[in-house]
């Protein structure tokens, strides 16, 4: 059975921008995986970081089971998700027993860099995935096979810099939007947070509002998820493009976006 992974930075990115995907995987028979690198200590105005970092990872768990994903721990806590080699050991090792087809992360553009970094470290611990001489911890094998990696959409659709990101491809989340929200649903505590730190208003309304902004940017969807693929050099011996061919016609290729990538040589 192909498996797939979303590795995000904190407990409910996966839900944000990537959860409606996992699911057509899912359904398409994938083994699929669910990773936060961060437990999310600091996403509370109300507890405590200890108790946060109790809260949000029974909310993680819950919303992993409401995907039908397997659940994997996190490795560090809020802002602390640096590129370094501790860590990249760790999710180094997770990728070698996940031996995934296809790795879901943040965008290499985003507005913080717990994503920006958690991106760097997912594309590494992939890529290093064959290497024998790399040890990871706990110590596994070097697997061989192809991997593509996916880089999800950044909060607000727009880089750091306020620059609009355009998606490559669009996933048609619209037959799974609802399972995907009731996975969103289960971070509770986020309500509060996000409302307090983001002016998110709900964050269920936001994470609705997203969906329904990136489905009109393709132009055929009503609620999308969007990707851009990453260079297959290093990942897989040819050009491959997992989601599109098990995905067929609920993955819809950007032509704009790939007729761009041409010109530039």
């Amino acid at each position: 059975m192909p498996s797939a992974i979303a590795i995000a930075a904190h407990p409910d990115d996966i839900e944000f921008c990537m959860a409606g995907t996992l699911l057509l995987l899912k359904r398409a028979g994938w083994e699929i995986h669910y990773l936060n690198v961060s437990s999310g200590n600091l996403g509370s105005v109300e507890f405590s970081a200890a108790k946060t970092r109790l809260v949000r990872r029974v909310e993680a768990k819950r919303a992993a089971k409401i995907l039908g994903a397997h659940w994997h721990p996190p490795m560090c806590d809020d802002l602390e998700i640096l590129y370094e080699v501790k860590t990249l050991r760790r999710l180094a090792a997770v990728i070698r027993d996940v031996k995934p087809a296809v790795v879901l992360t943040h965008s290499p553009q985003d507005y913080m860099e717990d994503h920006t970094n958690t991106n760097r470290l997912a594309v590494t611990a992939a890529f290093s995935r064959g290497m024998p001489n790399f040890k990871t911890t706990p110590q596994r094998a070097s697997i061989p096979g192809d991997v593509t990696v996916y880089h999800a959409m950044p909060h607000g659709l727009r880089d750091g810099l306020r620059r609009r990101i355009v998606p490559g491809a669009f996933v048609n989340t619209t037959g799974v939007h609802a399972l995907k929200r009731e996975a969103l649903a289960a971070h509770i505590s986020q309500k509060a947070w996000l409302d307090e730190s983001q002016g998110m208003d709900s964050y269920l309304i936001a994470m609705d509002e997203m969906s329904m902004a990136v489905g009109k940017m393709s132009k055929r969807f009503r609620r999308a998820e969007g990707w851009r693929r990453h260079l297959h050099l290093g990942f897989s011996s040819a050009e491959i493009d997992p989601l599109a061919e098990v995905l067929g016609k609920d993955c819809l290729v950007n032509a704009a976006y790939e007729r761009g990538l041409n010109s530039r040589g």
